[in-house]
């Protein structure tokens, strides 16, 4: 496979598939042969963004290092793969215009289906007031307006997903099996 560097940043809600897309992309990367890094939302405020609690001004600072580090990664060849809820559109716009060849996936889901498949429980706690700026119920969940591929993780399998994220990088030309 040759490839050169580029993000794919996959959004969406808690719940949403983003970490299940990512993974099998992920696989299918490695299969190939790609210099592939997956920057995984929770991970990373883990390990980069620890300290940062769940204001607007620190999820936003979550999302600008997270994107820093993409473009570090991408504009040295290699695919940097970000799964983050990254709810505000317009951090999303501002990590985009920085970064050269950044595709955005948004993987959608109604929030029945997010609270259904929620084995933690959640959403259902959020729901009831239970749990304080849970995105998509008590903070704000900003869906892009012209993601560059939408999946729909309630009506179509992951390699379905996966298999429409591909075409698309194919028709970018930012990878080929040849």
């Amino acid at each position: 496979m040759t490839h050169q560097g580029f993000t794919l940043w996959l959004t969406g809600m808690s719940g949403a598939g983003k970490s299940t897309v990512s993974d099998r992309l992920m696989d299918r990367f490695r299969a190939a042969g790609a210099r592939v890094e997956l920057l995984d939302g929770d991970v990373v405020r883990t390990n980069l963004s620890q300290g940062l609690g769940f204001s607007r001004e620190d999820r936003d600072t979550n999302i600008r290092r997270i994107g820093f580090v993409a473009d570090l990664l991408s504009r040295n060849g290699i695919i940097a793969v970000v799964a983050a809820i990254s709810p505000y559109r317009a951090t999303r716009d501002e990590v985009k215009a920085k970064i050269a060849n950044f595709v955005e996936v948004f993987v959608d889901c109604p929030i029945e289906v997010l609270a259904a498949r929620d084995v933690k429980g959640l959403y259902k706690k959020a729901l009831a007031g239970e749990v304080g700026n849970f995105t998509g119920i008590s903070d704000p969940y900003e869906a892009p307006l012209n993601p560059d591929v939408t999946v729909r993780s309630d009506r179509e399998s992951v390699e379905e997903s996966v298999d429409r994220v591909w075409a698309e990088l194919i028709r970018r030309g930012l990878v080929s099996t040849s």
